[in-house]
């Protein structure tokens, strides 16, 4: 055998247990999925399995309850990537302009991401407890009437997107700084040197520079928004009156507590393709905005 036989078997043998891997927890699943989604699968009735074509498809989009976790989920959405891009943004520019502490405020920033969803879960429970949490307490010190955060339709989805953007706000932040300190200082020196000010600097210099990554950062956020599932679930249960139950947790409650797989699988093939169009179209208008 040859050097570069040789060489071909080790890469080879190096990648087997990654494709296996690959082939065993995604292709097979989409496989399955696909399969799924066009037959009729009730896990208590197993024997009445049957291919029922894209009824599954059809039943939800007549289904006001699909419909109703989709505009949860919008509204997910519209909230937090905007807020989590400016923010996230906001801190970038500051971190960049600080001589020093800037690796103590990187580091702080970034240490809430490293908790999983439940732990941060059960610590905003415990922030938004309308009777001894952390949020009312400041509210009652202040003179100020205590909030129903997560029992009022009109507090509960701005409370999720809040703890949401405290817990993935530092990788964010982290990425558009790593972002900004690859910007050649020499571009901001010569813009001063031609009377640039500060918004100048920003809107004209720093922003379009940035725009590469803010792609990145908008299109990957929009698709997490999308798929929003542990934050509801964990504070509201969906609620109150279902206002928080997003498409997510409406898959997974037919699928798995109401053992419609089918009809389930379908639902995701359909989320699938909305998130797909919308990161098509993102991408396609901030792509045209970075030529």
């Amino acid at each position: 055998m040859t050097y570069k036989q040789r060489r071909s078997a080790a890469a080879l043998l190096f990648l087997t247990p990654y494709a296996l891997s690959f082939l065993a927890f995604i292709v097979t699943p989409i496989i399955v999925s696909i399969v799924l989604s066009v037959m009729h699968y009730d896990m208590t009735a197993p024997h009445s399995v049957k291919f029922v074509g894209s009824s599954n498809y059809k039943d939800a989009w007549k289904d006001e309850y699909f419909w109703q976790a989709l505009k949860a989920t919008f509204g997910y959405v519209i909230l937090m990537v905007p807020g989590l891009i400016i923010t996230a943004l906001g801190m970038g520019l500051g971190m960049h302009g600080m001589a020093k502490g800037r690796n103590t405020v990187r580091a702080l920033l970034f240490l809430p991401g490293m908790l999983n969803v439940a732990v941060t879960g059960i610590l905003w429970q415990w922030f938004f407890n309308g009777e001894f949490g952390l949020f009312n307490f400041i509210l009652k010190r202040l003179g100020m009437n205590p909030a129903p955060w997560l029992s009022d339709k009109a507090y509960a989805m701005p409370s999720i997107v809040l703890m949401s953007l405290w817990w993935t706000l530092g990788g964010t932040s982290i990425v558009i700084l790593a972002a900004l300190q690859q910007i050649p200082k020499q571009i901001f020196e010569a813009a001063l040197l031609d009377g640039a000010k500060g918004p100048a600097l920003l809107s004209r210099i720093t922003l379009p520079l940035l725009r590469p990554v803010l792609l990145f950062v908008v299109v990957t956020n929009t698709i997490a928004g999308f798929q929003v599932f542990g934050q509801p679930f964990l504070l509201t249960r969906g609620g109150p009156e279902l206002s928080t139950r997003g498409i997510v947790q409406y898959i997974y409650e037919t699928a798995f507590n109401n053992y419609r797989l089918g009809y389930g699988a379908a639902m995701s093939w359909m989320l699938f393709a909305i998130i797909a169009v919308f990161a098509l179209v993102q991408y396609s208008f901030l792509r045209r905005s970075t030529s």
